[in-house]
């Protein structure tokens, strides 16, 4: 008899918890699918935007240029090169109303060219102002470490579901760097300087963006010398002299640019990286 009773009572508390537990797992699906829609999407154009934008005030702020440059419509030129196209169909030069839309003068005698350095070389162009990378200019503040591509027939842009580096040659994020990378070489001014991981096989690497890019789009008319900066680690043998690979970079070279080659132990960089107070031209 009391269980009867029981059961009678608790019958519609199940029900009443049955319905509540049913609201709250759609509740849940629902909120899960938003934020999945957020995250994990396809496409975030928004939140890319908001950062490209950010980037560019930040980096105009900074550096005194904001009567020279428009952040929105240098982001209209960015999307027209990809939006609307297969991630694997986005050639470099569709990126070239986007270089021509930002306006920066070169820093002669201060641009810094690398190949297997970059966190090195980074860290150090932090701390100083005496060199440029092609990452430290506007252009390649805006868009380094960020994935971006478009789909055929889409207005969308998508940050996620795009082809990697190596997955096709004119993706639209290799395809960038291609340009911009060339750009920056061809405006190379003065004494240029360029770092090379000297702890490699081939530190001059024929593959690499700056031995099959970079060094093509030297222009002597404008450019005086290369300095290989060659960083090398406790223990390393290798020389400037012995180094085939900078010999075939010599060779490439037009024959009127100056070519010197100095060896730099890594750890005197990263002295200089902690001491900021030390000359840059102390740092080699």
């Amino acid at each position: 008899m009391v269980y009867r009773e029981i059961g009678q009572v608790s019958s519609p508390k199940r029900r009443n918890i049955r319905i509540i537990c049913l609201s709250l797992v759609l509740i849940a699906t629902v909120i899960l699918a938003v934020t999945l829609g957020l995250t994990l999407g396809t496409t975030s154009s928004g939140s890319l935007k908001e950062t490209i934008i950010n980037r560019c005030n930040t980096y105009l702020k900074d550096n005194g240029a904001t009567s020279q440059n428009d952040c929105e419509k240098i982001w209209d030129s960015f999307t027209q090169a990809f939006v609307g196209k297969d991630t694997c169909d986005v050639p470099p030069d569709a990126y070239d109303s986007l270089i021509h839309s930002v306006s920066q003068e070169p820093a002669c005698n201060r641009m810094l060219f690398w190949s297997k350095t970059k966190e090195i070389v980074h860290a150090f162009t932090e701390k100083r102002s005496c060199y440029v990378t092609l990452e430290d200019t506007l252009l390649g503040f805006l868009l380094d470490g960020l994935t971006w591509c478009g789909k055929n027939e889409s207005q969308e842009i998508f940050t996620t579901e795009c082809s990697s580096w190596s997955d096709c040659v004119n993706n639209p994020v290799r395809s960038f760097w291609i340009q911009a990378s060339a750009a920056f070489a061809a405006s190379a001014c003065g004494d240029v300087s360029v770092m090379l991981n000297g702890a490699i096989d081939m530190p001059f690497n024929p593959t690499s963006i700056f031995a099959s890019v970079e060094v093509k789009n030297f222009n002597s008319s404008i450019m005086k010398s290369l300095t290989v900066l060659l960083v090398t680690k406790e223990g390393d043998v290798k020389t400037c002299e012995s180094d085939a690979s900078l010999k075939d970079l010599q060779n490439q070279l037009d024959p009127k640019l100056k070519y010197q080659c100095k060896i730099v132990p890594q750890s005197t960089i990263q002295t200089c990286i902690s001491q900021p107070q030390i000359a840059c031209d102390d740092c080699w």
